[in-house]
């Protein structure tokens, strides 16, 4: 029996408010998804509608002759993947040692990591600018990728945090009285249960560095070096006017990477949380 009873006008204003909920999330997909495949007449109109009357591939036509999409995928894939893979390399031990050493230390560092998370962006860039200058790392690729390890390392950390105190402690004493040294319980005892988790901390590295603009719009000059957020920018005109058609169909494009790896990672990212917070 459930410990929380609700009355069936408490009950029905739930589903409404999480059905609302939904559709605001859905609008800008659907309305980008819909516009994408459009033709010019149908996106001029006075009286829009869902569902295009004469879809067309001609946008997606005109997005990749206007703009080098796949160059620019390809800097963003670059990075958000190195920057997916230093930032679990070097938050899994740091994990390891917050969760399992309890101390002021590691209680302060714990604090410091979660307040961390509700800095700006105004406020690191400027000091990451200046440290990359001085490391000859501005307008590269490397620099970009140390700002996103930087930026996704307090999230990844809490996370795998979470993972590691889920997994019980009582298993590495087993391992311990059976002989096994410190190295060997973490390869064979702890590192199996925690793969999971560092799975789902990469992924979500990655998404965030994907989907990433105003570091990247900040540090790249030139636009050999430009990623997939920076490069939709172009389709808006001088004059602010956006060439809509070929946006839509650059934007979908660029949302469905993060659209196929949150599917395959949501109910993992949602573990990872719930192990941190039953704790």
């Amino acid at each position: 029996m459930s410990a929380f009873r609700t009355s069936g006008p408490a009950r029905a204003g739930q589903y409404a408010a999480l059905l609302a909920y939904l559709v605001f999330l859905a609008f800008p997909f659907l309305w980008l998804v819909s516009t994408a495949f459009k033709p010019a007449a149908e996106l001029g109109s006075l009286h829009p509608t869902w569902i295009p009357k004469d879809p067309t591939l001609e946008n997606f036509r005109q997005a990749f002759d206007e703009q080098p999409l796949l160059r620019a995928a390809g800097n963003s894939l670059f990075a958000a993947l190195t920057a997916a893979l230093v930032a679990v390399a070097v938050a899994t031990p740091m994990a390891y040692v917050l969760a399992r050493r309890r101390s002021r230390l590691t209680a302060a560092a714990t604090g410091w990591v979660v307040v961390s998370q509700a800095f700006p962006f105004v406020l690191l860039i400027i000091p990451l600018f200046l440290i990359l200058k001085n490391l000859h790392l501005i307008n590269t690729l490397g620099g970009l990728v140390a700002v996103y390890v930087v930026w996704s390392l307090p999230f990844a950390l809490w996370m795998l945090t979470g993972y590691v105190r889920a997994v019980p402690a009582e298993l590495e004493e087993a391992a311990a009285v059976d002989g096994a040294g410190r190295l060997r319980i973490l390869v064979s005892v702890t590192g199996p249960l925690l793969a999971p988790g560092i799975v789902a901390t990469a992924l979500f590295a990655f998404i965030t560095a994907w989907n990433e603009f105003f570091f990247a719009l900040v540090l790249l000059k030139t636009p050999e070096k430009q990623t997939l957020p920076v490069v939709l920018t172009h389709f808006l005109g001088a004059e602010g006017v956006a060439d809509l058609g070929p946006l839509a169909a650059a934007a979908f494009l660029a949302t469905l990477p993060s659209l196929v790896v949150f599917a395959v990672i949501q109910r993992r990212i949602t573990g990872g949380m719930l192990a941190g917070a039953v704790k």
